[in-house]
């Protein structure tokens, strides 16, 4: 099948390299040149080498391809893919104007195409925008009608920043939302291969699907914080307290984990844009309200622990590894690193950090900073570490790192180290939520 991925960002190249996995003919289109080419030689314009080795193959192949006429692309398809970015405005509202530019090129194609396509929506946006942006706006522009013309889908993606292609092939399950079953009926025959639990709905339904999974998320991460920040204070090492909790199959053990707050491109958008659309709606989301004030907070903790342990931060040379929201990336949005070093600029110190994919990314945010080559360099003269983003290469430092501080005191915000490699070098070792139980 022909299958046309609007938009080659994440969630485009993740959904078209997946489809050409299958063996579908996929073309994605976006209006960056210079990403078209990137992609038609086989590479990404982020680090995801698992996802790059199977693009270069489905380029290799002719399974894939990309260009930059929209159009043209959709044209030929049978199914086309909305995959644009919707970012936060500044009052937490999603920008919905990518998706209404993507759904114009759409209707251009419907305008002149002689079959019946299905659009789908995998965008991430806010109950109602499909059957009332999209739909709007294919029908006008295209003079065709939705469900008797062409069919309207809306498919959430789950992708997780550094396994999308496993999140693609193995999700955890399919939701297809439309309002005609012929539309969802071809989206599942594409579907076919993957096995997976697939849920049928409606539009609306599918939208919030997306932002109740990851508000969920985020809401887990923030207790596991919560808790944490109250054990460390109770004396007691929240990794146990946590781990016993998650043992609950009610609870679950995954994303019950403290540490600096959540960031990158979903959960702080995501719970931003449901708290608007639930406010203009008339409905004031407390919860939701919290987690945002909790994720802001969390930073500083580790600032806090920190100053505590060295008796002041002015004048004090702190080592910050990790840049990137979370480690094995190269994404800064929304990452905690920028509250941590901000806060620890304000307190006086002087901050050398590192991170092994996102410096180049994050030095256009934060330019006047000093930057290591290395996570071994970094620690070199240092009265103290924060350790931001959880990279392997972190796990692996030992005790001639550590050594290499001046005052070895190490702020695990990802709670990744072995505090017996800080021990080892006469360095103090503090994790988010870690206490020693008194007695």
């Amino acid at each position: 099948m022909k299958v046309c991925v609007i938009g080659a960002g994440y969630v485009g190249l993740a959904t078209g390299v997946m489809f050409a996995k299958l063996g579908h003919d996929v073309v994605c289109a976006d209006i960056d040149r210079a990403r078209v080419k990137l992609v038609n030689s086989g590479r990404l314009p982020f680090h995801e080498p698992p996802l790059e080795k199977e693009l270069a193959k489905a380029v290799r192949n002719g399974l894939l391809s990309a260009t930059t006429d929209d159009v043209s692309a959709a044209r030929s398809a049978k199914v086309i893919f909305i995959c644009v970015q919707t970012p936060s405005l500044p009052s937490g509202k999603i920008d919905v104007g990518p998706v209404k530019a993507a759904s114009r090129a759409a209707a251009r194609a419907l305008r002149s195409a002689d079959d019946y396509k299905v659009v789908v929506v995998k965008s991430t946006v806010v109950p109602s925008t499909t059957d009332s942006v999209v739909k709007s706006i294919l029908e006008r522009r295209s003079g065709r009608i939705a469900g008797r013309d062409f069919g309207l889908c809306m498919n959430p993606e789950f992708l997780q920043e550094g396994s999308a292609l496993k999140d693609s092939m193995e999700p955890s399950r399919i939701v297809v939302g439309s309002e005609e079953r012929r539309a969802a009926d071809l989206l599942m025959k594409l579907y076919a291969p993957i096995k997976a639990p697939k849920v049928r709905t409606d539009l609306r339904s599918a939208e919030m699907i997306k932002y109740a999974s990851n508000t969920f998320l985020a809401t887990k991460i923030s207790f596991a914080n919560e808790v944490a920040n109250m054990c460390v204070r109770f004396g007691i090492d929240s990794d146990a307290v946590l781990r016993a909790a998650g043992l609950d199959p009610r609870i679950g053990p995954l994303f019950l984990k403290p540490g600096l707050g959540f960031g990158g491109s979903c959960l702080p958008k995501d719970v931003k844009a449901l708290r608007d659309k639930a406010k203009r709606e008339g409905y004031s989301s407390k919860l939701l309200s919290a987690l945002l004030a909790i994720n802001e907070q969390q930073p500083l903790e580790g600032v806090r622990l920190l100053e505590e342990a060295l008796g002041g931060l002015k004048g004090k040379r702190v080592a910050v590894l990790g840049l990137a929201f979370k480690g094995g990336v190269d994404d800064i949005r929304e990452t905690r690193a920028v509250p941590l070093i901000t806060q620890l600029l304000a307190k006086g110190a002087k901050v050398v950090a590192f991170d092994p994919m996102a410096m180049p990314n994050f030095i256009k945010v934060m330019p006047t900073i000093e930057y290591s080559s290395s996570a071994a360099e970094c620690l070199k003269g240092a009265d103290g570490c924060i350790i931001q983003a959880d990279w392997p290469e972190f796990r692996r430092l030992g005790k001639k790192d550590f050594s290499r501080m001046r005052t070895p005191v190490v702020v695990d915000g990802r709670r990744c180290l072995d505090p017996e490699a800080v021990a080892r070098a006469g360095g103090r070792y503090l994790g988010i939520g870690y206490g020693r139980s008194p007695g």
